[in-house]
């Protein structure tokens, strides 16, 4: 993997560039991000253009480093214009039985249980960004956030999220909040996040790329 000197700092595209180059390929994508498998297939890297929330849960899996419910993260570094990359293990998907039974040692775990120390700080994280990232969305429940690694072992991932179907409604009714909340390093690329690259209709895209442009 390139080193954080080589990444850093980089705009999102040239940055997927950079992976594409070195045998990367792209395995997943999500609203926020895409998501690319390294050529031995060991590793992950996610890549959003545009990041308010996702830098709390790699606070999570840093504070709580070696916690068996948390991911290995083998780099994270902060991209031009308000995006992120964020390296970790190579995590499968598990089926809904399995998510369901971890979901409920989330709920009922005794305190020696790792999942413990993982609910309890990221209870803490949560209450902690509602007051300092603008468009904080809590906790995120999923079913999907739950995986598991080549060797069977449960893990958390995507534990915390933003709000962003409020964060595009404003920019389209009021992109002046969005200036507010969001300093123009941050939101470079607002509008080139997955999901409105997924779903979204040209017109709806060049009211957003116009909303967008009105606040830079």
């Amino acid at each position: 993997m390139n080193s954080s000197e080589t990444l850093s700092g980089l705009p999102h595209r040239e940055a997927a560039g950079r992976l594409l180059a070195s045998g990367w390929s792209v395995c997943g994508l999500g609203d926020w991000a895409t998501v690319w498998r390294s050529p031995d297939g060991t590793q992950v890297a996610r890549i959003s253009p545009f990041e308010p929330a996702y830098g709390v849960f790699v606070a999570l899996c840093h504070g709580l480093d070696g916690n068996p419910m948390l991911p290995r993260i083998d780099l994270d570094v902060a991209l031009g214009g308000g995006g992120r990359l964020t390296v970790m293990e190579f995590l499968l998907p598990v089926s809904a039985e399995e998510a369901g039974a971890v979901a409920q040692r989330w709920t009922d775990a005794s305190p020696g249980d790792p999942i413990t120390q993982v609910r309890h700080e990221a209870e803490r994280l949560d209450a902690e960004a509602a007051t300092s990232v603008p468009f904080w969305g809590g906790l995120d429940h999923n079913p999907n956030n739950v995986m598991k690694n080549v060797h069977g072992e449960f893990k958390l991932v995507d534990l915390f999220y933003a709000a962003g179907l409020e964060i595009y409604r404003v920019l389209l009714e009021d992109p002046a909040t969005i200036a507010n909340r969001f300093a123009p390093h941050q939101r470079e690329y607002i509008c080139d996040i997955a999901a409105i690259s997924r779903m979204s209709t040209p017109e709806e895209i060049a009211r957003l790329q116009s909303a967008a442009a009105s606040i830079t």
